[in-house]
């Protein structure tokens, strides 16, 4: 026994009804493309349970003056598994002032 097919396709004329004319729409928007961002060197922060981040330098850990919040406004931010001492590490690139 042969298979029913289970979808139809079924085209009207106009399911509306009344003539087939085209309706002026306005202009799909412009999309300007942003020009791509070119992030710097990579350096390491650490976060302690108290949100403080640490910067290594010159072989010491040094107090960062932003959070890991408020470099994610603006760099690229990696979360690193592992973890030192109970802090989270986490791999910081920053946008370079120069454009392309």
């Amino acid at each position: 026994m042969a298979q029913r097919p289970r979808y139809q396709n079924k085209r009207q004329n106009n399911p509306r009804g009344g003539s087939r004319t085209a309706i002026p729409r306005e202009a799909p928007p412009v999309y300007v493309r942003k020009p791509p961002v070119v992030y710097g060197k990579a350096f390491i922060l650490m976060e302690d349970l108290q949100k403080n981040t640490f910067e290594y330098v010159k072989g010491a850990w040094v107090p960062h003056a932003m959070t890991i919040a408020e470099c994610r406004v603006d760099c690229q931010v990696k979360e690193l598994p592992q973890k030192v001492n109970g802090m989270t590490r986490y791999e910081v690139r920053c946008p370079t002032s120069a454009a392309i």
